[in-house]
């Protein structure tokens, strides 16, 4: 039983062999009859075309997966009281950057060489502006959003009032005297040049000394916008 099996299975095999031979045989009869009747030269450049169009549907396809970076623009303060402003930014080169205020778009651009763009003269609306950008090619390709950045148009002084001392002109008899106020959030003060502590309510304080008779203090008082305002007082140490 054993030995028929064995039989069984190498005419098997054989059969196998013997199809692989036609088949390669007949291969080798097409392609010769194809050279014969097209020619040598005609199946070289066929060849040479299938590869190119090969060479051409790569790189198509890795254009399309590869979209341009987004842009990344630079804004050098978070608020100004200036009404316009540029923003600058850099991208890919050649590529066309359109700029978006508050989501809408407000102009477009074309990257130099450099991979640095411009935008001049941006207006501004009152309080805070948000801007991002994004990066197309003539070709159609698009790049994401860019991170949004925030700057605020303000051009108002900032409010303050003096809690120490509370009257434009004071004697006192004693020449330590703390210089004390209350403004908004985020404002620096500076006391005849000095700069005074704030805390994150804007409230501020400063110890001075003062020398005997009149003493001139200038309180100034800077939001981050670059506005200002000043107040100043007379102190007179009187001991």
């Amino acid at each position: 039983m054993a030995e028929f099996k064995r039989s069984r299975l190498a005419r098997k095999s054989d059969e196998e062999i013997t199809k692989k031979t036609i088949f390669l045989g007949l291969m080798t009869v097409v392609v010769f009859l194809a050279i014969m009747l097209f020619g040598l030269p005609l199946l070289v450049k066929f060849s040479i075309f299938l590869g190119e169009a090969k060479i051409r549907g790569n790189k198509d396809d890795k254009e399309k997966v590869l979209p341009p970076r987004p842009p990344r623009m630079v804004l050098p303060f978070e608020a100004t009281n200036t009404a316009k402003i540029n923003i600058n930014g850099f991208a890919e080169a050649n590529v066309w950057v359109e700029l978006l205020k508050n989501d809408v778009s407000i102009g477009k651009t074309q990257v130099g060489d450099t991979g640095e763009f411009r935008f001049g003269e941006i207006e501004l609306n009152e309080g805070e502006n948000e801007f991002s950008s994004i990066a197309t090619t003539d070709d159609g390709g698009s790049s994401e959003v860019s991170k949004i950045v925030k700057i605020t148009f303000d051009d108002k002084a900032p409010e303050f009032e003096m809690l120490n001392p509370k009257e434009a002109e004071l004697t006192v008899d004693s020449a330590d005297f703390d210089v004390i106020g209350k403004s908004e959030k985020g404002v620096s003060v500076s006391i005849n040049g000095r700069m005074a502590m704030v805390d994150d309510e804007g409230g501020f304080k400063l110890k001075i000394q003062l020398n005997a008779g009149k003493n001139n203090v200038e309180v100034v008082v800077k939001d981050l916008a670059g506005n200002e305002q000043k107040k100043k007082i007379t102190l007179t140490y009187d001991f």
